[in-house]
């Protein structure tokens, strides 16, 4: 399989977003970018935040609202004519506890909008996803309110040990090894 040259951390821009739950794909994609020593930096052709060190996969933190996400991904994408199945999306789950990571290719997109905007806009819903739990607000009718509220500190501490799980792993999504990413990922401190 080969290794993802695209890395899309979802999320909304802006202060009031920032430590919100819906915000989880940023979080993972900023500490990925300090880790490999890469500058996110605006790219308006881009339509948000993206950088890379060398020859490793883009990293992009769309700045159009989760709602839009795709947009900055199809143009990136085309502008670097990476195929979908070299993308690796980086995503809040609400049907996941929070703290578990779930690393999956294609299928459904779960409800989740950014999702749907970036299979719409590459036609396909045949990419990489890792699925970061934040837990579900236990009423349908809760969602939105839940996802744009900042999780309780019991939460985020669970969030903030899959994060470094998932950072401590990254290796095998580098090197496209996806089984063995899936084994450490899916498993170590799931639920």
């Amino acid at each position: 399989m080969a290794a993802p040259r695209l890395v899309v951390g979802l999320g909304n821009p802006g202060a009031e977003y920032a430590d919100t739950r819906h915000n989880a794909g940023f979080w993972l994609c900023e500490r990925l970018a300090a880790k490999l020593g890469a500058a996110l930096r605006r790219e308006s052709r881009f339509h948000g935040l993206a950088g890379r060190r060398q020859d490793q996969a883009w990293l992009l933190l769309p700045q159009t609202y989760m709602n839009h996400s795709g947009q900055a991904v199809a143009a990136l994408a085309r502008f670097y004519r990476i195929p979908p199945a070299q993308m690796l999306v980086l995503h809040d789950e609400l049907d996941l506890p929070p703290g578990a990571l779930r690393l999956k290719f294609g299928g459904g997109l779960g409800g989740h909008n950014g999702l749907k905007d970036i299979a719409a806009h590459l036609g396909t819903q045949d990419f990489w996803r890792l699925r970061i739990g934040i837990g579900h607000p236990g009423d349908r009718d809760q969602v939105v309110d839940y996802v744009l509220k900042k999780p309780r500190a019991e939460e985020r501490t669970l969030i903030d040990a899959a994060l470094d799980r998932a950072l401590e792993h990254w290796p095998y999504l580098e090197r496209g090894e996806y089984p063995a990413a899936m084994q450490k990922l899916n498993t170590k401190g799931n639920t």
